[in-house]
């Protein structure tokens, strides 16, 4: 088996799980504060959910389950994007990091989408 970066690109639980580490990495260079703290707690429980309900979905007792599942990914991808674009306002010296990690949980809410809309 291959173990280049595009074989890693469609693995979707290894690109989830790097997600959510990456997500922890992000949120452990935040500074606390009474505004930050709240937006921390978000942003790794979404972040790191989408990873976890993956790896649900790949185990899935059935279609319909599968379906929720996947569902659920889409929806906390798109949490992580609004609390990636609330810590950049927060945080404005993290706004090209926040950035980047927008993008990834962006692309993964779009693949989640396109796999939720294929399940009949």
């Amino acid at each position: 088996m291959s173990n280049d970066t595009s074989t890693k690109k469609f693995d979707l639980e290894e690109r989830t799980a790097k997600f959510g580490e990456a997500i922890i990495k992000f949120c452990q260079k935040i500074p606390i504060g009474p505004l930050t703290h709240p937006l921390i707690n978000q942003l790794v429980k979404c972040g790191t959910s989408v990873g976890a309900n993956y790896s649900e979905a790949d185990d899935a007792e059935s279609k319909l389950d599968f379906k929720h599942k996947i569902g659920i990914c889409k929806k906390e991808a798109r949490e992580a994007k609004h609390f990636l674009r609330m810590m950049a306002i927060a945080v404005p010296s993290m706004t090209e990091e926040a950035r980047t990690l927008w993008t990834e949980a962006k692309e993964l809410n779009l693949i989640f989408n396109s796999i939720y809309r294929k399940v009949k």
